[in-house]
């Protein structure tokens, strides 16, 4: 923005909007006009502001809300007015807003006895969005109300933390006998002598702050609180619980008392609607979710529906929609539902408007502050937005660097920020240009990347306050008030960074949006600190080693120290498990966290990065690997003993149903990202990913180099273990994935016995008398189940039927049904007509029923019998092909007193579902070996930056996180079904080393940091999305090993 002049002139609001002829109002766009006055008779309205004066505004009775509000923000010359709005007790002595499309006579019934409140109608997640400081000043007054009214709850230190700032910017620099005799005779919280003494410490801390600067760093501790912006609306559940509902940017928050216990992105939510006193949420589909696709809360009456109803219409148009919303055309007939919608500019209107306009700088009086500034300076204090709420600069009258106040970085993120990958728009937060000149001088950060060095020294500087986002001589906030955590579906959630309240387990479906609120963001820089790095391809090699070291020791961790905590000192886990479980992984544990620090040393000597670098010496990791491989061999033993910890585990919870609840709690919570049995098995796949490491070397390596020797006697010592465990791991992954699915099943007895082998899951549409049904087959070597997965809490599918192999047969029946890709399995009982989704899932049923109907001619597999007695007694052979496939009977196996227990509901069960494809063996045994890890930049079809974060390939899965150092994923993003190709020119991605992940309209670009990595990440996300013909020949040949 545009310096003011430097000579003082009378500027009406309209010429600070640049348009002279209207009334200077923040909601219409520069040149237009205010709708006009209309005749008739005009009334007083009384409004009373957020400083508690009131004002007079004559206003015809005919005119719409609309023009009153304009009225408002033209008095006050509020560029930002959007965020504001004019609330009143209407005759049902409920608080609601003017509507601005209305006549003000159809709303307020008695006008000249109605006092209007000017108040902050919308909050945003971050103050740095607020461009204009009399917005924030504004803002800060809404605060103070709150806080002083107790709406605004939080604990005693964030309460005079934020008492101290609004003195600050009342009062001026503290002084102590002024500062106490202000605190006796004026209340700002309930309850407030106790915390003198404690306002006091912190006023004295805030010497030289501004009234603007007092007003940002306010806005800066309360945006953090988890009642921030939210007002209650009394509600009930279907059982009766007493609750509350609010609405928030990120979307609908359920709340018991002042804590959240659940939230509802905008992502996730399909439609909002009320019926009588019934308040709906009806969900998008979503496989982490345990809830019907349909919530429902009974408010007080129709209108306290009504009313809620209206304000979650308009929030969700403010902060999601690019545009205001255009009227829907007037019915000829009749009308049906509402036609209520939101009027005004949306976020990013207002944001766009703001930046990309030059205003007078016109200076307003703040009615209790007595600090008195030179009239020069006051028209010149204007807080300056930065492009990242990381490091936010609050400029003082002087200007320069040395008078300028920095807050520290907000190094975490939120985990609000998760939201759903599959709806990329949800990220819209408009920030401006790290290169674009703010109030005519450049921004200090300059490049994102020199914001990041930034950050670096700030930490230095500053240590003991991490992120609290305050003054460097203010207190920590505490847990409870410096970051909100929700619940949701019983699970405390993510603070939303986006916070898309959503902290349970990411869905299948759900890949990290994170926005640029939270986001680690790179630029070219990054260019030039990658050269500084060795360019070797063994180096490269040797990184990969480093990267997924790191991962296999925090997988061990969740075993270790995750399991033990949650599961192990529970007096249910029997004593024999314990000491299994610590006798096998203890020693591991300690043995890889110390060859990662050798790991580690050799990576920062070959970098360049320690003094006793000498060029040459360094460039090999072959010698590393030797000696630590020959070091694991006497830990063979705790190898061999994965299989015992499967079994006893196993064991122990078919002994106990409080274990085996337990447990399932376990793979609940957020650190185990993948089934608790994929943990248990690591240490043997650590195995097969050292020998593929030493391949890579041993074929990189000419048979002259320094580290050839040592790198082909390290994978002669590995590939002896793999083989000796080789019989023992096929085993055990069968075994494993048995007891998976067991626990994705209901209706199936004794799924897991001797001789039983999984082949293949997917989803199958099958023809009844309904037509085609989509249901989801696994098939094993001895039979096939066929089921279908209805509205439950425990995320399970229900088995309908079972095709015993045995004297089956198959064939082709596209032309016989008229379906594409169908085929028709003819049982000894029964026959079922099925529908691949493509021809090349129909050939891959098909080739794999084929082999497995021919091996079980030769041998003596187990038992068919797999279905409970209740299922059975209840189905005759004849009715297969008419059954009543209902999900209404999905819970008739269980009795009214059996409350199912939680289960995952993003296994590869759940993603085969929702993406219509389907898994093998082979295909998971592929998935082991194609372990990576490492940090990639991520872009998204839409955006202009990249964001670094650290990326872990496995199961199926991309899994995201901050750093190497998280315990647990941000979010996840399941690649079943997606493509993986290099953008193409017309894309515009003028990097090196990206490659592109597609699904239907979902984009995400990635770059990687070499030739090598690119690579690798291009073949461990292809063995993931696209199932090769060879899959089945290798199939065949493991077939004699099984």
């Amino acid at each position: 923005m545009a310096e003011p002049d430097p000579e003082p002139m009378a500027s009406a609001a309209g010429q600070r909007l640049g348009a002279p002829e209207t009334l200077g109002i923040s909601t219409l766009d520069p040149g237009h006009k205010p709708p006009a006055m209309p005749p008739g008779r005009h009334v007083t309205i009384r409004v009373r502001m957020l400083d508690d004066t009131e004002e007079l505004f004559d206003i015809s009775q005919k005119a719409s809300g609309k023009v009153l509000f304009d009225l408002v923000c033209s008095h006050m010359n509020l560029i930002e007015g959007d965020y504001f709005g004019l609330e009143f007790q209407n005759h049902q002595k409920m608080m609601v807003w003017l509507d601005h499309i209305k006549p003000i006579i159809k709303q307020l019934r008695r006008p000249k006895h109605t006092i209007l409140r000017f108040a902050v109608k919308f909050f945003p997640p971050d103050h740095a969005q607020l461009l204009e400081e009399l917005t924030r000043y504004l803002f800060a007054l809404q605060v103070k109300q709150d806080v002083s009214c107790g709406r605004l709850t939080c604990n005693d230190t964030s309460a005079a933390l934020m008492v101290s700032h609004i003195i600050q910017s009342e009062i001026g620099d503290f002084e102590e006998s002024q500062c106490r005799s202000h605190l006796l005779n004026n209340n700002y919280i309930p309850d407030q002598m106790p915390l003198i003494d404690k306002i006091m410490e912190f006023h004295s801390k805030n010497i030289g702050q501004t009234p603007a600067e007092s007003d940002y760093q306010l806005l800066e501790v309360a945006r953090r609180l988890e009642m921030y912006g939210i007002r209650l609306h009394p509600a009930k559940d279907r059982e009766g619980t007493r609750l509350s509902l609010a609405v928030g940017h990120t979307g609908v928050l359920v709340l018991q008392g002042h804590t959240k216990i659940n939230a509802f992105n905008w992502s996730k939510v399909r439609k909002l609607s009320f019926k009588r006193k019934r308040f709906l949420i009806k969900l998008r589909p979503d496989l982490n979710s345990s809830y019907q696709d349909t919530l429902e809360f009974l408010m007080g009456s129709r209108d306290c529906c009504k009313v809620f109803w209206k304000i979650c219409v308009e929030y969700h148009a403010f902060f999601r929609l690019f545009e205001e919303p255009k009227p829907k055309p007037k019915p000829v007939l009749f009308t049906r539902g509402s036609s209520f919608r939101f009027s005004g500019r949306t976020q990013k209107q207002v944001i766009d408007y703001v930046r990309g306009s030059e205003f007078k700088k016109i200076p307003f009086e703040r009615k209790h502050s007595r600090v008195q500034h030179n009239s020069r300076v006051q028209h010149n204090i204007r807080l300056s937005p930065l492009p990242s709420p990381r490091h936010h600069e609050v400029p003082r009258d002087s200007g320069t660097p040395a008078d300028r106040v920095d807050s520290p970085s907000r190094r975490h993120w939120k985990e609000s920020v998760l939201v759903s990958a599959e709806d990329p728009s949800a990220s819209r937060t408009t920030r401006a240009s790290p290169s674009h000149p703010i109030n005519g001088h450049e921004d200090r950060t300059g490049s994102v990347s020199r914001t990041e060095e930034t950050r670096g020294s700030t930490r230095q500087t500053h240590p003991d306050h991490p992120s609290t986002g305050v003054v460097p001589n203010s207190p920590h906030l505490s847990a409870s008030s410096g970051h909100s955590h929700g619940m949701v579906n019983g699970q405390k959630s993510l603070e939303l960074c986006g916070h898309s309240p959503d902290g349970r387990l990411p869905s299948p479906l759900t890949s990290p949006l994170l926005n640029d609120a939270g986001s680690i963001r790179t630029d070219d820089e990054d260019d030039v600190r990658r050269k500084r790095f060795p360019t070797d391809r063994a180096y490269f090699i040797a990184k990969e080693l480093l990267t997924t070291e790191r991962t296999y020791l925090k997988d061990l961790e969740v075993v270790t120290v995750s399991f033990q905590s949650a599961v192990g000192q529970d007096e249910a886990t029997p004593d024999s498990l314990k000491n299994t479980v610590l006798s096998t992984f203890e020693p591991l544990h300690k043995f890889h966290a110390g060859f990662l620090r050798e790991v580690e040393q050799r990576l920062a000597l070959w970098e360049g990065r320690s003094n006793a670098h000498i060029k040459g010496e360094y460039h090999r990791i072959g010698d590393v690997m030797l000696k630590n491989l020959q070091g694991l061999k006497p830990l063979t033993a705790n190898l061999h003993k994965q299989s015992e910890v499967l079994l006893e585990l196993e064991k122990a919870c078919r002994a106990s149903r409080r274990l085996e609840g337990l447990c399932r709690e376990f793979e609940l919570q957020k650190v185990c990202y993948v089934p608790l049995n994929v943990f248990i098995l690591r240490p043997l796949h650590r195995l097969s990913h050292y020998k593929q490491i030493l391949e890579r070397l041993c074929k990189h390596y000419p048979a002259t180099h320094g580290d050839f020797r040592d790198c082909r006697a390290a994978l002669a010592d590995v590939s002896e273990m793999v083989e000796q465990l080789q019989g023992s791991l096929i085993k055990m992954e069968n075994f494993q994935k048995l007891l998976e699915l067991k626990k994705d099943l209901i209706g199936v007895d004794n799924l897991v016995v001797p001789g039983r082998e999984f082949i293949r899951l997917g989803c199958l549409s099958k023809l009844s008398g309904k037509g085609l049904q989509q249901r989801m087959f696994f098939l094993f070597n001895d039979v096939i189940l066929y089921t279908s997965r209805g509205m439950m809490a425990t995320n399970q599918f229900k088995v309908h039927g079972q095709l015993p192999l045995h004297g089956m047969t198959i064939r082709e029946s596209e032309d016989e049904w008229g379906v594409p890709h169908a085929f028709t399995l003819v049982g000894q009982q029964q026959s079922v007509v099925v529908a691949a989704s493509s021809l090349m899932e129909m050939e891959k049923w098909m080739d794999d029923i084929q082999g497995a109907i021919e091996t079980v001619k030769t041998s003596n597999g187990p038992s068919s019998d797999l279905l409970t007695s209740s299922l059975i007694d209840n189905k005759c052979p004849e009715d297969s092909l008419v059954e009543a496939e209902s999900e209404d009977d999905i819970t008739a196996s269980l009795t009214s007193l059996e409350r199912p227990s939680p289960h995952r509901g993003n296994t590869m069960v759940h993603v085969c579902w929702h993406r219509n494809t389907s898994v093998s063996m082979v295909d998971f045994s592929v998935a082991v070996e194609n372990q990576l890890s490492g940090n990639l930049l991520r872009k998204f079809k839409n955006s202009n930056g990249w964001q670094k974060l650290w990326v872990v390939f496995t199961n199926f899965s991309l899994f995201f996180y901050k750093s190497h150092q998280d315990d647990y994923p941000l979010a996840s993003l399941p690649l079943l079904g997606y493509s993986v190709t290099i953008p193409s020119e017309s894309e515009n991605i003028h990097k090196e080393y990206v490659f592109k992940l597609h699904f239907k309209s979902h984009v995400y670009y990635f770059r990687s940091e070499s030739e090598y990595t690119f690579e690798r990440w291009m073949e461990v996300i292809r063995s993931a999305t696209v199932s090769s013909s060879g899959a089945r020949v290798r199939n065949c040949k493991e077939s004699h090993l099984h």
